[in-house]
């Protein structure tokens, strides 16, 4: 064997070739990856930050839970998470961010290194995309191997990948499903592996399904045709076409009791906003093709210019049979116009336009660009005719995206440099395969060049993504030395189940309670639910994203409501520069509170909430305990500011009356800025923004002896002080309250996952009451009674008493869980009796002759 015959194959095996070219890509995807990062200074390797928006809000913190579960050291267990939102359902939140089986790894990392743990498993997935994507290739259609490597690092380090996914790790198990589920299309199609192919579906779905379904999608695009290329009789590919549906419907339904979850969470979720798709510019579109372009609400579709070349070639490359020229192009045409009509956009995003960025499909796009560059490489490089036409198109684009603000100079430095690879690379391949004395050296020459401009336009992509990325959305701190004092604390105050640690007002991220300890009310998902968001509004709570991210609230009766026995108080974190570090450590105050389940008077669940928190609060606690004065707002001159609208300017001040001694609280939920109360009061911080941020209730200190009140603002931007907006705390009618419900509440409660157990004075009559949201999912009964639906006070958990029950259980069953357990039964049930069938009609069936002709499966691969 020659060296250029070495160099072309690793070996006669297909198996082997594939896996060859699945490392290369692994291994090369890895490289670009971390030295990318590397290059930006990022977590791990350098001082700045990884963890922006999402990333380090939600799914760093939801790992950090994980690892608490499998090393048994969280609160609650699969169906309660009772760390967060004062106990929230978790198996959607498992389904949709930690159902991945990549996800798992956590548990071998240290729990101080969990920033690094997501880094890991980020770069593991988009190492086996890559590697999917190459063992694709070659399975479609034999080729180069190390070609195969190249174009499935090409999808791995997509403008998709680098510019959204690499901080949304959830969805990069999409893009990993997109080359397996086109694996199983070539299943279906030679009646090969169908159990495989039904599994391959379920574990993609029950990784994530949002990105599955759209994976889904386009594979059934490709299925059709791949189809219409082949070779089949009508009825052969009716059968083909049955199989898929078949290995589909089976493998979502094996995934129904996750899946099922997960839907019947989102519509218990709060509502957030309406979006509505508007499309971008032709100009952003096409620039999104090229390296180093980046918005948050434009398609990142940029995979490479030698992919981008070699697929614009397929049209013009004379050696590809018509048919397949025109079914790859046509595809992947429609598609890139499907991106921007509202119809099918719906239809990308299950008929529903996301809150966030619009074009969460884009991968598809990415993985039909890399598929069409493997059909024209794999027929031979493309002839000088094929790669003119493909230039001039590339031109075209270029100039179209150049009048996008998108273009700018890093571009055409990066793109001219990328371009001369590629064309280089390709053209001494054509001349390597011409049969020139100087093949070997031709063609590694060549890999260099497709190599070396395809490593260096990614890594300026990703580096300048992650550079815009810090510089338009919030950032969050790694895992450091305030999340370590944070998280000693709450160890020496917890006391769950007896009372609630609430991590503080002033938060690191999103999720704190997953990440340092303690049961607040902190808590951010895509799946908050309803009646959570809700009942804390409804008391004065703050909130962002839209009501999504629900934060704690600092406030002495909230506390005795949700038995918040110990709250640490931290100085603002420093990474923020909202507002300034003040040099303080982390204490922790204790209060008396009472217990977790408490028993209220028969008609305490007369009244709903209204307009004034201070009065809902009052209606939770069952006792008046605050005075709340009328206020009057006036400028530093003295001047009346009307209707509470207070400017950025100036330090507007509030007067008011309230009983000497009691405890002053602010209630400015569109105000932006700090206030102080005269004398010794704290300074308290508020954070308002449109819709999008709702500040919390704060306190601000004693009221002075004179009992005048005088609240100095310092508005950060224009917003509004409400009438009724203070609130002043008898804390002696506060404290008998507290005092009557801890006499008469629950003496003992255990909580174990999903069940709670309470333990009650004998002939407690009205209504027991559980410190915890009514969701959707709870069941509880009273003594020795059969076990209903929750009733409802107030938000909260509700069980009603007659005297003669000592002891209450709730247990919490997400809804969907049964329907989906069903379903995932009949399926699997299903599968069952089709192999038993299957293995039946083998054996009945006579061992076939060897064909003496071309295999059915190289005519079918030879369709292409």
């Amino acid at each position: 064997m020659s060296r250029s015959t070495l160099f072309e194959a690793v070996s006669s095996g297909p198996h082997r070739s594939r896996g060859a070219a699945a490392l290369l890509a692994a291994a090369l995807t890895a490289a670009v990856f971390c030295v990318s990062d590397a290059v930006a200074g990022l977590h791990p390797f350098g001082p700045r930050t990884r963890d922006v928006n999402d990333l380090g809000n939600q799914y760093v913190p939801f790992h950090a839970h994980l690892w608490d579960l499998l090393h048994g050291q969280a609160d609650g267990g699969l169906l309660v998470n009772w760390q967060s939102g004062f106990g929230s359902s978790f198996l959607p939140d498992l389904g949709t961010y930690l159902s991945s089986p990549f996800a798992l790894l956590v548990g071998v990392f240290p729990r101080h290194e969990i920033d690094l743990a997501v880094y890991v498993i980020t770069v593991l997935k988009t190492a086996t995309a890559g590697a999917a994507m190459a063992w694709l290739l070659l399975s479609v259609r034999p080729g180069r191997w190390w070609a195969a490597g190249l174009l499935g690092t090409s999808y791995a380090l997509c403008g998709w990948s680098l510019a959204v996914a690499s901080y949304n790790p959830m969805w990069l198990d999409g893009l990993i499903a997109l080359p397996l589920f086109c694996l199983v299309v070539e299943w279906v199609l030679r009646g090969r592996r169908p159990l495989v192919g039904v599994l391959v579906v379920t574990e993609a779905w029950i990784a994530n399904f949002y990105t599955a379904y759209m994976a889904t999608l386009a594979a059934g695009l490709v299925l059709l045709l791949r189809l219409w290329l082949s070779d089949l009789t009508r009825r052969q590919r009716l059968r083909a076409a049955g199989r898929a549906a078949v290995t589909v419907a089976l493998g979502v339904g094996l995934a129904a009791p996750l899946v099922a979850v997960v839907y019947f969470g989102t519509k218990h979720a709060y509502p957030g906003r309406v979006v509505h798709f508007t499309p971008v510019s032709t100009e952003d579109l096409l620039a999104r093709f090229l390296p180093t372009t980046y918005t948050f609400g434009s398609p990142a579709v940029y995979a490479g210019t030698a992919a981008l070349l070699l697929a614009l070639a397929l049209p013009f490359h004379r050696s590809v049979p018509p048919r397949v020229r025109i079914g790859w192009t046509v595809l992947a045409v429609a598609v890139t116009l499907s991106l921007q009509w509202e119809p099918t956009h719906l239809v990308w995003h299950a008929f529903a336009t996301p809150q966030g960025s619009p074009y969460r499909q884009a991968f598809v796009l990415c993985a039909l660009v890399v598929l069409g560059a493997w059909q024209a490489l794999s027929y031979g490089p493309p002839d000088r005719r094929a790669l003119g036409a493909a230039s001039g198109l590339l031109a075209l684009i270029v100039a179209v995206a150049s009048r996008s603000a998108l273009v700018g100079g890093l571009t055409w430095l990066v793109l001219a440099l990328a371009v001369a690879g590629a064309l280089g690379g390709l053209a001494l391949l054509r001349l390597a395969d011409a049969g020139h004395r100087r093949r070997t050296a031709f063609t590694a020459l060549a890999v260099a060049l497709l190599f070396g401009g395809q490593f260096g336009e990614a890594m300026a992509t990703s580096v300048q993504a992650s550079r815009m990325r810090t510089r338009h959305m919030d950032s969050y701190a790694p895992w450091g030395q305030r999340q370590e004092r944070q998280s000693e604390l709450m160890s020496q105050a917890d006391g769950w189940p007896r009372y609630r640690t609430d991590p503080g007002r002033e938060q690191t991220v999103g999720n704190d309670p997953l990440m340092v300890g303690g049961q607040g009310a902190q808590y951010y998902s895509s799946l908050t639910a309803d009646v959570l968001s809700r009942t804390l509004t409804a008391l004065g709570g703050g909130w962002t994203s839209r009501g999504r991210s629900v934060q704690s609230l600092d406030n002495a009766v909230t506390d005795a409501i949700f038995s918040v026995g110990a709250r640490v108080h931290s100085p603002p974190d420093p990474h923020q520069k909202w507002y300034p570090h003040d040099g303080t450590a982390p204490t922790v105050s204790r209060e008396a509170v009472p217990p977790l389940v408490t028993v209220r008077p028969s008609g305490a669940a007369a009244g709903s909430f209204g307009p004034s928190p201070y009065r809902n609060q009052e209606l939770l606690l069952g006792t008046r305990v605050y005075t709340v004065p009328r206020i009057a707002v006036r400028e530093a001159s003295g001047a009346p500011v009307r209707g509470g609208q207070v400017g950025a300017a100036g330090k507007p001040v509030i007067t008011a009356r309230c009983p000497a001694g009691s405890r002053a609280y602010l209630w400015a939920p569109d105000f932006s800025g700090t206030a102080r109360l005269a004398g010794d009061g704290d300074t308290a911080r508020f954070r308002s923004l449109s819709t999008r941020n709702r500040a919390a209730m704060e306190p601000l200190g004693p009221v002075p002896a004179s009992g005048r009140l005088r609240i100095t603002l310092s508005p950060a931007r224009p917003g509004l002080v409400p009438q009724g907006a203070v609130g002043c705390l008898d804390t002696g009618r506060l404290q008998t309250a507290v005092d009557r419900l801890r006499v008469t509440g629950a003496t003992r409660v255990t909580v174990s996952g999903g069940t709670l157990h309470a333990q009650l004075p004998a002939g407690s009559t009205g209504t027991a009451v559980v410190a915890a949201p009514r969701i959707a999912g709870w069941r509880c009964a009273a003594g020795s009674a059969d076990a209903v639906p929750a009733k409802d006070f107030h938000g909260l958990i509700a069980v009603p008493l007659d005297g003669t029950s000592t002891s209450l259980t709730c247990t919490f069953h997400p809804p969907g869980l049964r329907l989906g357990t069903a379903v995932g039964a009949a399926s699997l049930l299903t599968l069952a009796l089709l192999a038993v069938l299957s293995a039946v009609r083998r054996r009945r069936t006579p061992a076939p002759q060897p064909p003496t002709t071309t295999r059915p499966r190289e005519r079918v691969a030879g369709a292409l």
